[in-house]
């Protein structure tokens, strides 16, 4: 069972490549989506989600692209999905209401929601920059 939607997955990974990549000039969306093997219409979406959130701050221009708003150890994996939140394309279905859904299920899944947030709040974009240094040769 997958916790995270492949969009989020995407969002992170983003983030990371333009942090490894976007130190001397912006990192172009065409270049994004190439590394990631991805057309750029998928990949659009989600780093205007993530310029929405001030995670990324974007360039216009010919030279012009993606890079990070603010420093890598002030952004969290958390706050990257939570941007990716903003992006997703379907509303959630509503919930039939029971006392069973009221009572037992949903305070017990919003426990479980608010342990992975406070996990996630402390993976700071740095440490997974860090973890990924040894790819940027590799992917560039």
């Amino acid at each position: 069972m997958a916790l995270l939607s492949r969009k989020s997955l995407l969002a992170v990974a983003a983030v990371i490549d333009v942090a490894l990549h976007g130190r001397d000039r912006p990192v172009s969306a065409k270049v994004l989506a190439a590394r990631h093997s991805l057309p750029a219409r998928h990949l659009e979406p989600v780093l205007q989600g993530l310029v929405r959130m001030g995670i990324l701050k974007g360039i216009r221009g010919p030279r012009g692209g993606y890079e990070l708003a603010r420093e890598r150890k002030r952004i969290t994996a958390d706050e990257i999905l939570r941007a990716a939140g903003t992006i997703e394309d379907d509303a959630e279905p509503e919930i039939a209401s029971s006392d069973l859904l009221n009572q037992v299920v949903v305070p017990a899944m919003s426990q479980a929601e608010k342990t992975f947030a406070a996990a996630l709040g402390r993976i700071s974009l740095e440490d997974l920059v860090r973890k990924a240094e040894p790819l940027r040769d590799a992917s560039a």
